[in-house]
């Protein structure tokens, strides 16, 4: 109950600082906005790997490191947004004191050096103070993004464990046809949940790792020894991504009652060329090639809320905005998931995307459409770096748009 007074005085303040900004924004048009008596989504991805995000390199002072991160704490504010979604375990380690995991190289540049400070303790207090939401987004099954085990540091599980691990496109990940693997990756994220109240437990398009040409993801010896009941490894594989799912959602409630648990896939289920039941569309599948059946996982209420990665212009010849939406809404329609829309503020500006991407309304035109449909709760950005740098001022004219006051997001 505090935590709700706390984001009720911040929501109110910052109303009242920035009605005056909105109208200033260039480039804004008059749009009519969907209000939700419940709130709505606005969130934005905060990606460590790699340093996408943040810290901006490795090796930075604790101080610099904080700073950093409340700068873009400061940003969601500032553009009107009500959840952050912070990458707190990007490759089988930990922005926080972890029992199971050594400390992120991502910090200090070597992996289980201690960075001085809590990264997610901090941004948890940070968050909330600010009246934000901070889901703790964690990738199951990658350990590496190179092959060598010897990298890792000794004390590393991967190491204790070779036999957990599969080598595949030029990196290292844990088996998911391993039982011991899937408590295990769930032990190390429960730590997480266990210690601080974050809002929510949040995964991201990783499961079986995307196809590789020419390459296989060698399993055979989990699926010898656990596969015996399945037609085929591809219902076996997909069945172990079931079990990390539900089995996920049961020990939240276990470990932090309330928490959700949200999931953000690859935008296409499947294609209606293969299968009736999906969109129009001519992409990769997430059922068939990373063996995630996110349709299933709406339509059964395993998940508080899934947010597909609508990462495609409207228009788009192989998968169109314009037909993914309606199909997402029918999958959600009746069901208790809630449908956010994953956004790819990262396209706008890029001289690389089509020329859809080039104009600042195309994002902007997203949520139009959305309006229109009562099962869409809201929109997440990738990436927080965009969200703050904004170089085509393509967020800027969302916010002038549609963010014309902040909101709470869905209880």
């Amino acid at each position: 109950m505090g935590r709700v007074t706390r984001r009720a005085f911040a929501l109110a303040a910052l109303a009242s600082l920035t009605a005056a900004s909105g109208a200033k924004a260039s480039g804004a048009t008059a749009v009519p906005r969907r209000r939700h008596p419940v709130g709505e989504m606005r969130g934005m991805w905060l990606a460590t790997v790699a340093n996408r995000d943040w810290p901006s390199r490795q090796g930075l002072t604790a101080a610099q490191q904080r700073a950093e991160l409340i700068a873009h704490l400061d940003t969601a504010v500032r553009r009107r947004l009500n959840t952050v979604i912070f990458q707190v375990r990007p490759t089988a380690d930990a922005l926080w004191p972890s029992s199971y995991e050594p400390w992120s190289a991502y910090l200090t540049g070597t992996q289980g050096r201690a960075p001085g400070w809590d990264p997610l303790g901090t941004a948890v207090r940070e968050a909330h103070a600010r009246g934000l939401e901070l889901h703790a987004w964690f990738n199951p099954y990658r350990i590496a993004n190179h092959t060598d085990l010897t990298k890792l540091v000794a004390s590393h599980p991967a190491r204790k464990r070779p036999d957990w691990v599969v080598r595949y496109g030029g990196k290292l990940y844990y088996n998911p046809g391993l039982p011991e693997v899937r408590a295990f990756v769930q032990d190390a994220m429960m730590d997480a949940v266990a210690k601080y109240p974050v809002d929510a437990v949040h995964f991201d398009d990783y499961f079986y790792p995307y196809p590789v040409a020419g390459q296989t993801f060698d399993d055979d010896a989990a699926y010898d020894r656990h596969g015996g009941g399945f037609v085929n490894r591809a219902d076996w594989r997909r069945d172990n991504i079931d079990r990390l799912v539900r089995e996920t959602a049961a020990r939240i409630q276990e470990v932090r009652p309330g928490t959700q648990f949200g999931i953000s896939p690859f935008g296409v289920w499947r294609n209606a060329g293969t299968d009736p039941l999906g969109s129009q569309t001519r992409a990769l599948q997430a059922y068939d090639e990373l063996y995630a059946d996110t349709r299933k996982w709406v339509r059964e209420n395993w998940i508080d809320y899934i947010c597909p990665q609508l990462y495609w212009h409207i228009g788009n010849a192989a998968a169109d905005y314009k037909v993914l939406l309606p199909w997402w809404a029918e999958v959600a329609r009746g069901t208790g998931t809630k449908l956010y829309l994953g956004e790819a503020l990262y396209r706008a500006g890029d001289p690389a995307q089509p020329a859809a991407w080039q104009d600042p309304a195309e994002l902007s035109r997203h949520l139009t459409l959305a309006r229109n449909r009562p099962e869409v709760r809201g929109h997440v950005f990738f990436a927080a770096r965009e969200v703050a740098a904004d170089p085509s001022g393509a967020m800027a004219r969302v916010v002038a748009d549609h963010y014309g006051q902040p909101t709470m997001p869905p209880p």
